[in-house]
């Protein structure tokens, strides 16, 4: 089967009607930087606080000062709101198309490390390359799961749709595929976010199960300019016409 690695979304939807559920590599294995999440909040210290969101006003920190351990769930797939999920239109799909992204995506939270998109999570705010209090996001997961993550994906392909940062918290080490877009002849940063949804929502659209279904795919807006293979990596660039 086909896995998809992909990045979070600092915004988020509110609400959530899911129920709790063991997440991927264990709920266990998360609760000390969960756990630490929440005693930053409780602290009451505002400039931490504000810190650990990326906010510059305390007043705008208070919406997300809630316990997550008692909070709303929804789908992780469903909770993040962004360029790439904007364009990924998760809502408009189909059941099975919706159930396709909860199996076979991971997403990498900042605060939940690794979880599949059918994952249910708390509405949370953490920002990219923040520690959360003595922990630093990426080392701790990148700890205590590439172990797990070596032995869950042991007999899947990867495409990795995740931007560099998170490389930090997973580094993957069979062959793996990744892609990039180029305008003009040069990379771009909004629209890489745009189609990186897009080919997710694709890949939904179309059950794509290994790479070689993949590389079959026509995506509107996307040529294929190059394929570079440097040492276990496959790298798809593609020209936005």
């Amino acid at each position: 089967m086909l896995k998809i690695l992909f990045s979070p979304s600092e915004g988020k939807k509110s609400g959530g009607d899911e129920d709790k559920k063991e997440l991927l590599c264990s709920y266990k294995a998360r609760e000390e930087i969960l756990n630490e999440y929440m005693h930053v909040i409780e602290s009451k210290n505002e400039k931490e606080i504000s810190k650990l969101f990326g906010l510059k006003k305390f007043s705008d920190c208070v919406p997300y000062m809630h316990d997550i351990f008692s909070s709303p769930l929804m789908f992780a797939i469903e909770r993040y709101q962004g360029v790439a999920y904007d364009y990924l239109r998760y809502t408009s799909l189909q059941d099975e198309e919706k159930e396709y992204l909860k199996q076979n995506t991971l997403i990498f939270s900042n605060l939940y490390g690794a979880i599949l998109g059918g994952d249910t999570i708390a509405n949370y705010k953490v920002h990219q390359g923040n520690s959360i209090g003595k922990f630093v996001p990426d080392k701790f997961y990148s700890g205590r799961f590439t172990y797990q993550l070596d032995l869950y994906l042991a007999k899947d392909e990867i495409l990795d749709l995740r931007a560099g940062y998170y490389d930090k918290f997973y580094k993957i080490i069979k062959p793996y595929t990744t892609l990039k877009f180029l305008k003009d002849g040069k990379t771009v940063s909004h629209w890489a976010k745009a189609y990186r949804g897009i080919v997710l929502r694709e890949l939904a659209k179309h059950n794509i199960c290994s790479i070689a279904e993949f590389m079959t795919l026509e995506i509107d807006g996307l040529s294929i300019k190059e394929i570079k293979v440097i040492k276990n990596k496959t790298e798809i660039i593609y020209n936005i016409v």
